[in-house]
């Protein structure tokens, strides 16, 4: 049996869906509730707000990169002990891939979760207006429950009724509260977003978080809508074996395959021993989807966690290593100070063993990243070109990618999706660096998956979930070493 869920949506990017989310999640999770988060959409930053308030693992949903049975299933698996499912959008409620279709969108997984939307509008500089634009919310595509409205940055009670009456008046969706704007629980922003859970977010910024939701929502109200508006999933569901162990507050993982998942695993359940694999994580380092880590392990590999920036040395008897994107730009000093550590990874690669490494894993395996300054900074040096930030974005958006022969981890015959967003361009890759992959995104194809020896290292943040045998394919080769 699924709880209930809600999706925390917004007219548009930077309407307070982030702050207003967490704001809840910390609320229900003070009354009592076992509260699971997720977030709609390629984001890896405000996973980590969600976490650290609900205390469950945020998962990532997406509506493009992961097919609807993967989407409903990784839904289900971590919402089973929960009271209450809160799921917060992307950008506008109907932005997505393309504009003229809901892939990837909000919108688009409310319908296939069958969960009720509560629309966040601006209302900083607005009053009847509100009305016109939520009836056009509502109408614009009438298989969606718009269920309730929060206004956020209202100027004190006066300007709330004149809002709510206007609302009340001509609009189906319930007015459920509203929120003053106050600067002392803004979320602090950098170039790739908010800023990570462990900089911003403790006990008393959530508590306070969750009183300045309090003064303007009735909670209960937001709940009791959950109850009476969540509807079955659309997409039949894989729960027959337990994905997610809870463990206190927090989320651990066991077996997570399901469909393609168990007959890839099904393949590898002869490897020799379990593999250990190395995973940069530290402030530099951040950038996982929490299902591709818990991929891995179902298919065999033993995770170890190491820091480029504070460990002297990779971690003994690993068998293969993973970089994850991250900041390794704003932590380019500290990282070139690991002398050791670069050292350590750079034999490791020449080793011959297999490397993963995608954005800002592959700038660091680079010669060296210069910051927009024209200040460079020596990286481990395995691929002769050098990374360079730049004062505007380099790439956003979906990304598919395809391989280009039969001997990658990624076949000729498959697609894996994943999606960019970066403010770096890498030197021309010399031609004598294979390619086994290639990349399609709005702004064109380019030939990519950059491979030297048992290294494959690409700008693209892929989800394993988009492609399993990808992810049975590297274990596997780790597990050979």
């Amino acid at each position: 049996m699924l709880p209930p869920a809600l999706v925390i949506a917004g007219t548009h990017s930077g309407v307070g869906k982030t702050t207003i989310s967490i704001a809840l999640m910390a609320a229900l999770r003070r009354r009592g509730l076992r509260v699971q988060p997720f977030k709609v959409g390629p984001d890896f930053i405000d996973p980590t707000l969600h976490t650290r308030a609900a205390g469950r693992v945020s998962r990532n949903l997406d509506g493009w990169m992961l097919s609807e049975e993967t989407n409903a299933t990784v839904f289900a698996r971590a919402s089973q002990t929960a009271d209450i499912a809160v799921l917060e959008g992307v950008m506008g409620l109907f932005d997505g891939r393309d504009a003229l279709t809901e892939a990837g969108s909000t919108a688009e997984m409310a319908k296939l979760l069958g969960a009720p939307v509560v629309l966040i509008i601006d209302a900083s500089a607005m009053a009847r207006s509100a009305a016109a634009l939520v009836r056009g919310y509502e109408n614009f595509d009438e298989a969606l429950d718009v269920a309730g409205l929060i206004f956020n940055r209202v100027a004190g009670l006066g300007h709330f009724a004149y809002l709510r009456e206007a609302v009340e008046a001509t609009c189906r969706a319930r007015v459920l509260g509203w929120l003053p704007a106050d600067e002392s629980i803004r979320m602090p922003e950098r170039h790739l977003g908010l800023v990570m859970a462990d900089e911003v977010l403790d006990e008393a910024r959530l508590d306070a978080l969750a009183t300045w939701l309090e003064k303007g929502l009735d909670v209960n109200a937001l709940v009791d809508l959950a109850r009476q508006r969540s509807r079955a999933p659309v997409h039949r569901t894989e729960t027959d074996s337990p994905s997610f162990v809870q463990i206190g507050d927090a989320q651990e993982s066991s077996d997570t395959s399901s469909g393609t998942e168990k007959n890839e695993r099904a393949e590898h359940v002869a490897m020799r021993r379990q593999p250990r694999i190395g995973v940069a994580r530290d402030r530099a380092f951040c950038f996982y989807y929490q299902d591709n880590l818990d991929l891995l392990a179902s298919f065999g590999a033993h995770i170890v966690d190491f820091s480029p920036i504070s460990d002297p040395r990779l971690p003994d008897l690993l068998d293969g290593l993973y970089f994850g994107g991250g900041y390794p730009e704003l932590n380019a000093t500290a990282l070139a100070a690991n002398e050791t550590m670069r050292a350590d990874v750079a034999r490791f690669v020449r080793s011959g063993k297999p490397v993963y490494a995608e954005c800002g894993g592959l700038m660091y395996l680079t010669e060296a990243i210069i910051d927009a300054d024209g200040e460079s900074r020596p990286m481990v040096g395995i691929f002769p070109t050098r990374a360079r930030m730049q004062r505007h974005l380099a790439a956003i958006g979906y990304a598919e990618v395809e391989g280009v022969d039969d001997e990658g981890w990624l076949r000729a015959d498959e697609q894996a999706r994943g999606h960019e967003f970066r403010y770096s361009l890498i030197d021309e890759m010399p031609e004598q660096i294979l390619r086994r992959c290639r990349v399609s995104t709005k702004a064109g194809e380019r030939k990519e998956g950059f491979t030297v020896g048992a290294l494959l290292a690409s700008y693209v943040h892929l989800h394993f979930r988009s492609c399993p045998q990808f992810a049975a394919r590297f274990v596997a080769a780790c597990a050979k070493t």
